[in-house]
């Protein structure tokens, strides 16, 4: 039996996570120190900023969001061995869908039933944007990386060429389109406890959180509860065994691309029918990229996504109030850490693991002897 085998799960999935994570603190600490700031009063403050002032809770739920849709994007791809690093170009081309289906449909029928249909617009040009490198990987050969690097780039110029172009509103500089039309979007939830006669702080936060947390539970019970999930599994455990078993390889792959892309393209939900209200440039500022690691700190399951997606929502936030407290910590020294995070919960993340293992089999032998 293999040590991956005798290791319990909350040591895997639970402490070794934590201990990236504390270790990646203490290196931002230094970093702090070294500047001649606190370290400890400088946490103080982005906890403070992320989840104590009015309306903060909203604004790191509302940075959460993101991260869930491109988290859960970024680990379906894993559980298939396919590394999709293109979560930044399906969201942007599912914002193309959100922003096509309101422009066209938003003078025409009523506002619910055009926010259903963007938000069906976002998941179905996010999958498009995932299929084209799947089907290339299944049926071409092409490396998932080297295809989905090249497709955010495609999207990103895509995006700039119709927003300067082709759906610009007329007689303005700035590359967006016009405002939706009043009754399209997602409500906020500080205005939907109001209806509820509840006080809550202004934020973004918007019904999407509940359409994140519904898709998490569904991709729980896609993946380890449907015969899709299994085969999907199968092909990441071994492809060469999947394909002994039967599996439709090629197919597989394809589809698990498509929802991947369909997942990511949801950011696009959060960002255009929550907050924004029109399509314009940049608007997923780096989300997609940002949900590689915190698939990678959340272990590619659901519950571990969301968690990993609550302290890159809360550092988020509690970074921008990091940046106005202290004139020494600017906002490159909130990436700073953001990065250290990535590093320590993406590239370093198994790197404690032989060291804990060790330490675990060291004790249960001796207690499995005394």
């Amino acid at each position: 039996m293999s040590d991956s085998n005798i290791i319990p799960k909350w040591l895997s999935v639970g402490l070794i996570p934590l201990m990236n994570l504390f270790l990646a603190f203490c290196v931002s600490g230094l970093f702090i120190l070294f500047i001649g700031e606190n370290p400890f009063r400088a946490i103080s403050v982005m906890i403070k900023g992320a989840f104590y002032y009015p309306g903060a809770i909203g604004y790191t739920l509302y940075y959460t969001t993101n991260f869930i849709f491109t988290g859960l994007a970024v680990a379906l791809a894993f559980h298939a061995r396919l590394f999709n690093i293109g979560g930044e170009g399906q969201a942007y081309v599912g914002g193309l869908g959100v922003g096509l289906v309101c422009l066209v449909f938003d003078q025409h029928v009523v506002g619910f039933l055009v926010t259903i249909l963007a938000i069906l617009g976002s998941v179905i040009f996010g999958a498009i944007w995932g299929i084209i490198p799947g089907y290339l990987q299944a049926k071409r050969g092409s490396h998932i990386v080297i295809t989905t690097i090249m497709f955010n780039f495609i999207a990103a110029a895509l995006m700039v060429y119709l927003l300067v172009n082709v759906i610009i509103e007329p007689g303005q500089m700035s590359p967006e389109t016009r405002d939706f039309a009043s009754g399209v979007g997602l409500v906020q939830i500080h205005i939907l406890a109001k209806y509820l006669g509840l006080d809550i702080a202004m934020s973004p936060l918007n019904l999407s959180f509940i359409v994140a947390l519904t898709v998490s539970v569904g991709f729980w019970f896609l993946v380890w509860r449907t015969k899709f999930g299994y085969e999907v599994r199968s092909l990441g455990h071994s492809e060469t065994a999947a394909i002994y078993a039967g599996i439709k390889v090629s197919s597989t792959i394809i589809i698990v691309m498509a929802i991947s892309g369909g997942l990511a393209g949801l950011v696009a939900i959060n960002e255009l029918l929550g907050v924004h209200n029109k399509l314009l440039l940049g608007f997923t500022a780096g989300y997609g990229f940002t949900g590689i690691a915190v698939a990678l700190m959340g272990r590619n399951h659901p519950f571990g996504i969301f968690l990993a997606s609550l302290l890159f929502g809360a550092l988020y936030q509690g970074g921008t109030e990091l940046d106005f407290e202290f004139s020494s910590i600017t906002r490159e020294m909130v990436l700073l850490i953001q990065g250290l995070i990535i590093l320590f919960s993406g590239a370093l993340a198994y790197m404690l693991n032989p060291l804990v293992e060790r330490a675990y089999l060291k004790y249960y032998g001796n207690y499995s002897s005394a």
